[in-house]
C-alpha cells in the first residue's frame, strides 16, 4: 500500500473515532457480546470433544437412569458418537465465522462455504437423529430434528446472502 493511501486510511480512522468510533470499528458492547458468544462456542467444541470420547462409560452410567439406554448400549454409542462428531464439525465451522467477525472482516468467502457447510452438517444431524428415532422415539429427538432441519435451511439462506455480500464488497474494493 502507497504512504498516501495508508495517510488516507489514518484520516479517516480518526474521523471515526472523533465521531464517536462507530464507524468501522466495533463498539465495547458489541465486543463484549461477541467475544463472549466466541468464549462460549470454544467451551461447547472442547466440552463436546470430551462429552463424544467419554460415550463409552457415559452410557453406561446414565444407563443406569435410563435402562433402555442399556439395552441398546451399542446402538446408542454409535449414533451419539456419529452426532457428536457431526455436532463438532458444526461448531468448528461457526468458531471459524467467528473469528472473522472478531477480525472485522466478515463478508469473505471463507464464511460462505463454512455456511454451506454447516446447513450439510444440520441436515445431516436431523437424518441421523431420524435414525435414532428408529432406535427408540421421543418427542424431544422430534424437536430435534425439526430445528436442525430448520438450521440446515437457514444456514442455506444465509450463506446465499453472504456471496451476495462479498460480491458487492468485492466490487466495491475495485471502485476508486
Amino acid at each position: 500500500m502507497e504512504k498516501s493511501e495508508r495517510a488516507e486510511e489514518k484520516r479517516t480512522a480518526e474521523k471515526g473515532e472523533a465521531a464517536g468510533g462507530r464507524e468501522g470499528r466495533m463498539t465495547d458492547n458489541k465486543l463484549i457480546w461477541t467475544k463472549g458468544t466466541k468464549y462460549l462456542l470454544d467451551f461447547m467444541f472442547y466440552g463436546g470433544i470430551l462429552v463424544t470420547a467419554s460415550l463409552p462409560w457415559s452410557i453406561r452410567w446414565i444407563g443406569k437412569q435410563l435402562p433402555y439406554l442399556i439395552e441398546h448400549y451399542e446402538e446408542s454409542v454409535i449414533i451419539y458418537f456419529v452426532l457428536g462428531i457431526a455436532a463438532e464439525k458444526l461448531l468448528w465451522e461457526l468458531r471459524k465465522i467467528f473469528k472473522t467477525v472478531l477480525a472485522e472482516n466478515c463478508f469473505v468467502r471463507e464464511n460462505v462455504v463454512s455456511l454451506q457447510k454447516m446447513g450439510n452438517w444440520s441436515f445431516f444431524i436431523a437424518l441421523m437423529a431420524g435414525v435414532r428415532s428408529i432406535v427408540y422415539m421421543t418427542i424431544a429427538m422430534g424437536v430435534v430434528i425439526l430445528v436442525f432441519l430448520i438450521a440446515g435451511l437457514f444456514s442455506k439462506v444465509l450463506s446465499l446472502v453472504f456471496e451476495q455480500a462479498v460480491a458487492y464488497k468485492e466490487e466495491t474494493d475495485w471502485t476508486i
